[in-house]
């Protein structure tokens, strides 16, 4: 009768719990704050191209040195550590949390010898032996069950972060690299230029001793070569600081092997794969730090519902069923059997305004989730609009540099051959030098620039976490 009861009992408080209602507000998601198409998205059609969420990394940076670096970034790169590790501290907590809906079983056994009194001449003895549940929480009104779908939450969005994380990491190395290859075309230039204006200072300088160029020309000779050389040491600084930014992100040093024969490395790469823009609306569902922003609102919608609860009564079960005796030998005997059923309610009736406050806090919070989800979207749209800006520009950027290059080049040949013909003065000599240093630059700067702006839009639509 005894076992019967209890197991009845346990039964129907599972059943209650099992029916608790849920206080947590309806989920809706918020609309995008956004246009519903991006500007500059017609600059290549879509031509059917799958989504680049789609494209996976190895397929949309084919050269295999990259493909090292990337791959070496993977394994060693410690944000990305972290951002794994935030996932397994997430499914431990939620799992944490989920327990509280299930009650805990212990089993226990104690002994107890004691003299009640001075006076007393008999030493009493207690045994026992028992399974039992402390305070399991009957979860009428869902406040576990919301802190659960919360935790549930936090989860999914550590997931997604992960997942953000890799794409950044990703794009951050294919840039890395690229400012490598820059770096060391842009080196090639000012060392070439460096070459031809010592040329030309020792002309001058030899016009100068002759006394065919004034002192002027001279001067102003010496003064380009010198900036070159300045020129060629920032330079050289700049590229070890880059250097040392993609040692970082791999975990590892840069082999020499990744820019090897990349003085022209700029101009040989083989082309990234078009990418197709899309609605705005893609991105919801392609770029994961905008679906970790929506984890992060419905984990605070979550608990509006728990802070809900906490202004109704909270049911707690705590039994036990076991055996006891006075003797060691005897707990298992017939008629040891014990048991207890307590079951208690709490209900809040002042807590100075607590309860109250602290649903005030979940309201805000989930309102400031709704507003950095907002946000999340705004800097997608606006980052995914800067790339198609630089998608629909560059081309024709860099086309009319390389002509402006092209022309500076032919100009200095000409001034060359007009000064050492002593028909043109040194100065028109040396603006010729720079003006094509100049634009030389400039078009290795453009370039890398493009190469760059094509993995950014590769990453601002959510490429990157798609692999082979």
């Amino acid at each position: 009768m005894t076992k019967r009861f209890i197991t009845t009992a346990l039964a129907g408080a599972a059943a209650l719990m099992l029916a608790g209602c849920s206080l947590i507000p309806t989920y809706e998601r918020p609309a995008a704050p956004v246009p519903a198409t991006f500007p500059n998205a017609a600059a290549a059609p879509d031509k059917g191209l799958p989504p680049a969420a789609t494209v996976a990394w190895q397929d949309y940076f084919t050269d295999p040195r990259l493909i090292g670096l990337i791959e070496t970034a993977l394994a060693n790169n410690r944000d990305l550590q972290v951002a794994i590790l935030n996932i397994e501290q997430a499914r431990a907590q939620f799992q944490i949390t989920r327990a509280a809906l299930f009650p805990a079983v212990d089993a226990s056994a104690g002994g107890t010898r004691q003299r009640p009194s001075l006076l007393g001449n008999g030493v009493s003895s207690t045994y026992s032996v028992g399974l039992g549940v402390t305070a399991w929480e009957l979860d009428f009104f869902g406040r576990v069950a919301s802190l659960k779908e919360s935790a549930l939450a936090q989860y999914l969005a550590t997931e997604e972060a992960r997942k953000a994380t890799q794409i950044s990491l990703i794009a951050a190395v294919a840039n890395g690299w690229l400012a490598l290859l820059g770096d060391d075309e842009a080196l090639e230039i000012t060392r070439q230029t460096m070459v031809t204006r010592d040329d030309s200072l020792k002309l001058t300088k030899l016009r100068f001793d002759n006394g065919v160029s004034s002192e002027i020309d001279y001067r102003f000779a010496e003064a380009q070569a010198e900036t070159a050389r300045a020129t060629y040491a920032q330079q050289q600084r700049i590229r070890m600081q880059d250097e040392n930014a993609l040692a970082l992100l791999i975990g590892a040093p840069v082999p020499a092997s990744a820019t090897a024969g990349s003085i022209k490395g700029l101009q040989t790469l083989a082309p990234m794969p078009e990418l197709p823009a899309g609605l705005s609306s893609d991105l919801i569902a392609e770029r994961p730090d905008i679906r970790a922003a929506e984890q992060q609102l419905i984990a605070a919608n979550a608990n509006i519902g728990a802070a809900r609860a906490a202004f109704f009564p909270r049911v707690t079960l705590t039994g036990s069923v076991g055996t006891a005796s006075s003797e060691f030998s005897g707990l298992f005997d017939s008629g040891t059997k014990a048991w207890s059923f307590a079951p208690q309610i709490t209900l809040p009736i002042f807590n100075a305004g607590a309860n109250q406050a602290n649903l005030d806090s979940a309201r805000a919070g989930q309102k400031i989730a709704v507003a950095q989800y907002e946000k999340s979207i705004q800097s997608a749209f606006r980052e995914v609009a800067d790339a198609l800006a630089g998608r629909a520009t560059y081309d024709e950027q860099l086309r009319a540099l390389v002509a402006q290059s092209k022309a500076e080049e032919v100009r200095f040949q000409l001034s060359d051959m007009r000064y050492r013909g002593g028909v043109a003065s040194g100065l028109d000599l040396l603006d010729a030098q720079r003006s094509l240093f100049t634009s030389q630059l400039a078009t290795a700067q453009t370039r890398q620039a493009r190469l760059q702006n094509q993995v950014t839009l590769y990453k601002t639509l959510g490429g990157g976490w798609a692999t082979k």
